[in-house]
């Protein structure tokens, strides 16, 4: 009876979503079978996302799953904060933190398009700050001069030796971002990226993967490059052709009573303008906006005849970078997957690690997108949550797990 009720209730939210969408939304509705996904697996799925909403892990979340012929799946529990009597819904604001990462690799890869940048070209061209790099010996403290070029690709494949203090803590490196770059938003993109080039690298760019400030600082060379400030650039190259008008480093004020709110861990006020644009994970979204985004990249660079960029490009992006020589110590999905020029690669089937990758990334925040052209589908999951206990029921993984269960089901 239960299994009964949860499909009619997912039915009924369905009917109602069709009804609620503009005609030009990318949330048109389409049946979950067209993804080998029935009633009985909506209803489990959304049984455990209302399980981390019961067990006090989450104030809300969203789940959907599409392609360009539609949306499948679209669960929503909650509500968008834990004073918020407001449920979670396709308009409701997210902070996306790192899925800003993936918009701003693919803005890059439209000026490289242009002409306007190369990959190959020196970060130093662009920031002198970049020009005379050293390496730290983490152990002695010491440094030497770098002996390879920091390039634009090492920004997008996160082989610049940049690092960040969150993943160096407790390291003379670490401590080093602490004290020079600030992270509260006081300091323009510009200047964060001036500030990280006065600091020592942890290895020769091009020999390891590493996590930080790599997309931030490929934000101050976009910068610089287009003569235009990053949000600019984001809205010509991305933004408005694709129709993406809440997508913003900071929500305006009239606006601030969509904002997802965590129940554990606090969140910046994002709708407090500051001088940082962060490339590497100051973007705020909306399902929908972010649903058009995923839907240019399954349909290789194009959404309703806006071409953002061409095949080629977005196949040459989403080439594995992470190469046998170069270090896996630091990857945080160790030998499994890989590394491209702005997004993740991760098995589509976890029975052949070696068959076709997935594209997309995740936010801190809690949030998830996967893009899968061997199964023609993007998936978006969105929450916000920093910290909490441990155990959720429902999470980015667990989101990601179940919608591949259901379609291999």
């Amino acid at each position: 009876m239960k299994q009964r009720l949860l499909g009619q209730g997912a039915a009924i939210a369905l009917l109602f979503a069709a009804m609620a969408v503009q005609a030009d939304s990318p949330l048109q509705m389409i049946d979950p079978g067209h993804f080998n996904i029935d009633q009985d697996e909506i209803g489990t799925i959304r049984e455990q996302m209302q399980a981390a909403v019961d067990g006090d892990h989450i104030a809300g979340a969203l789940l959907l799953v599409g392609n360009s012929d539609g949306i499948g799946l679209l669960e929503t529990v909650g509500t968008q904060g834990p004073d918020d009597d407001r449920a979670v819904g396709t308009d409701t604001i997210f902070r996306i933190y790192s899925m800003t990462k993936p918009v701003v690799s693919v803005a890059a890869m439209s000026m490289v398009e242009d002409g306007l940048l190369s990959v190959d070209d020196p970060v130093g061209d662009y920031i002198p700050q970049f020009s005379q790099l050293e390496i730290i010996d983490q152990e002695s403290g010491e440094t030497r001069p770098a002996q390879q070029v920091m390039t634009v690709e090492h920004l997008l494949t996160h082989q610049s030796g940049l690092v960040q203090s969150i993943f160096a803590t407790g390291t003379d490196l670490g401590r080093m971002y602490e004290e020079n770059v600030r992270t509260d938003g006081s300091m323009t993109t510009l200047e964060m990226a001036e500030s990280i080039g006065g600091l020592p690298l942890l290895f020769e760019p091009g020999t390891a993967w590493h996590y930080g400030h790599s997309t931030d600082v490929l934000g101050a060379v976009l910068e610089v490059a287009a003569g235009q400030p990053l949000d600019q650039i984001l809205n010509e190259r991305i933004f408005d052709p694709l129709g993406m008008a809440e997508t913003t480093f900071y929500v305006p004020a009239p606006e601030a009573h969509r904002i997802a709110e965590p129940i554990h861990g606090e969140m910046a006020d994002n709708t407090e303008v500051r001088p940082m644009l962060s490339g590497g994970g100051g973007l705020n979204s909306t399902t929908e906006d972010y649903v058009r985004f995923a839907t240019m990249l399954l349909n290789q660079g194009e959404y309703e005849g806006a071409r953002i960029i061409s095949e080629d490009t977005l196949a040459w992006m989403s080439e594995e970078r992470i190469t046998g020589d170069v270090s896996r110590e630091h990857f945080f999905y160790g030998n499994r997957g890989g590394w491209s020029m702005g997004f993740h690669l991760q098995p589509v089937d976890e029975a052949r690690p070696d068959g076709p990758m997935n594209i997309g990334w995740r936010g801190i925040g809690g949030t998830l997108f996967v893009v899968d052209h061997e199964n023609d589908f993007f998936m978006l999951y969105m929450e916000q949550k920093r910290g909490g206990p441990q155990g959720a029921p429902f999470s980015n993984n667990i989101a990601q797990r179940m919608v591949y269960e259901a379609i291999a089901d």
